[in-house]
Parts: structure tokens; sequence; C-alpha cells
């Protein structure tokens, strides 16, 4: 592979910025297309951040041979079918979570990329945050001895968008499980696993969305309470809390610039930062796989993705969440 792996960005909205600005932070990398519906759309963008390449439709960036990999950062409603056609086209992809709006769609992708021997990884940024890398650790080395509770939220005012934005809308699987309540389920996940048992409530809006759901999973000998939202501002410091102490993920967790012990009683805080937003965390893990040959990341495996979206199904069926497409 080149010294620099080339990126094409397929949807330039609002995350694609801030993942074009964490790519420039990365050396062996570079943005050299973009795609949009709309030409001058993807014109802008281009414009913006140099990058070479801009075309007016997705099919055409797929077809092309500008890029080493692309980043699917549409709506989630389209991550199934954007993702299988650049595998079909030879295309290592990075799809932003949810990878699919459920278990079958991401199943059809996963089974696309084997089928073409091609790259593939949910763009689950906070896997690689480094605080959340090291407290993984450290709970792996019984720092915090045994976990027994785990308390995640995310949750911010939403009402006030646009009805017909992604956020509300369920014809786009609005709502927030899959935006943003993913986060926590991920984390309880990552940290103790697959739950034996799990009970879920949400809250719907007056389009059908679910705009706020609480969960609890229980383990053989821990819980986890979680909880997403639209209704409020919650406080996003995350505790995990264990027989010798408890770890803090710092305020808006997700995207934490540093990690708490407490441990006997004494808290010590610790600083670690992200380069740039922390978008520039997963690009360096897809830059490490594509030049080793990987198909995928052992850090954030396709099995990974299809456990995490299974949690998301079974919330959904316990609360009633659908969406209109999937009837």
């Amino acid at each position: 592979m080149a010294d620099k792996i080339r990126w094409g960005i397929v949807g330039p909205g609002h995350i694609a910025h801030s993942f074009a600005k964490d790519l420039k932070l990365v050396g062996d990398g570079e943005l050299t297309a973009v795609a949009s519906r709309s030409l001058d759309r993807a014109n802008e963008f281009a414009d913006e951040y140099n990058a070479e390449h801009r075309f007016g439709s997705y099919q055409e960036l797929f077809e092309s041979n500008v890029v080493d990999v692309l980043y699917i950062a549409t709506p989630h409603t389209s991550h199934c079918d954007l993702t299988i056609e650049a595998l079909h086209h030879g295309k290592a992809v990075l799809c932003e979570k949810p990878m699919g709006i459920n278990a079958d769609q991401v199943k059809l992708m996963i089974a696309a990329a084997k089928k073409n021997g091609i790259f593939l990884m949910e763009a689950l940024w906070s896997r690689f945050n480094p605080s959340i890398v090291k407290v993984n650790e450290l709970i792996a080395e019984g720092k915090i001895g045994d976990v027994a509770y785990l308390n995640a939220n995310f949750g911010f005012y939403g009402l006030d968008r646009d009805e017909d934005g992604r956020l509300l809308n369920p014809d786009l699987a609005g709502g927030s499980l899959l935006d943003i309540g993913i986060y926590p389920i991920f984390l309880a996940y990552l940290i103790l696993g697959k739950p034996d048992n799990i009970e879920a409530v949400s809250l719907f809006h007056k389009t059908g969305v679910e705009v706020q759901t609480a969960m609890i999973f229980e383990y053989p000998n821990a819980q986890a309470t979680l909880a997403s939202g639209l209704r409020s501002n919650m406080q996003m410091r995350a505790e995990i809390a264990g027989s010798k102490g408890s770890a803090f993920l710092q305020d808006r967790w997700h995207e934490t610039q540093g990690y708490s012990l407490e441990i006997e009683g004494n808290m010590e805080n610790f600083d670690l930062p992200t380069k740039g937003k922390g978008y520039s965390h997963e690009i360096e893990e897809v830059h490490d796989c594509l030049r080793k040959g990987k198909l995928q990341s052992e850090k954030w495996s396709l099995q990974n993705s299809l456990d995490l979206v299974n949690l998301l199904d079974e919330v959904r069926s316990i609360t009633g969440t659908t969406f209109p497409f999937e009837d």
C-alpha cells in the first residue's frame, strides 16, 4: 500500500466535518474524494478540506479508482445499502454507527464483506478513545476488583429539532436509542459482555419515535443501569464500580479526555486527551488493519458489531420500538 491511504467520504454532513478534521491529524492518510447526492455540496466540502475529487452521486465514487477506503457518513437508513454497494466495488469501508438498523442488515453487510474479501468496520469511535481503552485494561487487570455495577447515560435536549430531520423522523430511524443509546449499551458490552437478561422501558414522541429509554442489563454478579434520551441534558459521567474500587470516565464520557480511579477512598484523576476530537484513533486502527491486510479489526470486530446490534434489537423489542420500513 502507498505511503498515504486515500479516503473518500460518502455523505458530507455534520459528522463528516469532524472526521475530515481529524483525518488531517493522521500522517499517513489523506482525503482525496467526497460524494454527495448534490454536486454543489460535494464541491463545497471538498474545497474546504482540499479533496481533489468530488462526485454528485455515491455510485460515481464507488466506481472510481481514487480511494482505498470509504467513510460512510450518511443517515442510518442508508448505511446497509451503501456499504454493500461499496464492498461490491472493492472498496474498504468504515461505516458510521449504528452499522445497520437491525441485525438482519448487519448480517447482510458482514456477508458482503466476507464474500468480497474486503475490510469492514463499524465507526464506533468510543472504542478507541484512549481513556476508555485504558480503563478497560485496568479493569481486566483487576484494578477495581470484580465489577458489580456500571452506570452510563447519554442525553441532550432534542425535541426542538425539525421533525422531518433524522432525529425525530421514524422514516429515518430516528429516536435516541440508535443515535446515542448505542453508546451506554456499548460500554456495558465492552466491560461486562452480553447480559443474561434485559429490562427496558421507553417514552415516545408525537412523531412515533422513541425519545427516552431506561435499561437494566443483568449479569450473574453485576448490573448495568443505562439510559438515553432527547428530553433533557443528562450528566454524562460513567461509573464502573468493583469490589476494590471504582473507575469513572469523565463528563461526556463517550469522548472523554480523562478518567478517575477511586481506591480505598482515595480519588486520583488522570488526563488522557484524544488526538483532535477523537476520530483520529479509529482512523489509525483502520490504517493499521489495511496495512496488515486484515479484513476486520481485532479491537472492534464484525462479531462485536453483530452482538451490539442484537442488544439494540432486544431493547427495541422489549419497548416496542419499530420503524415504518420494518413492517
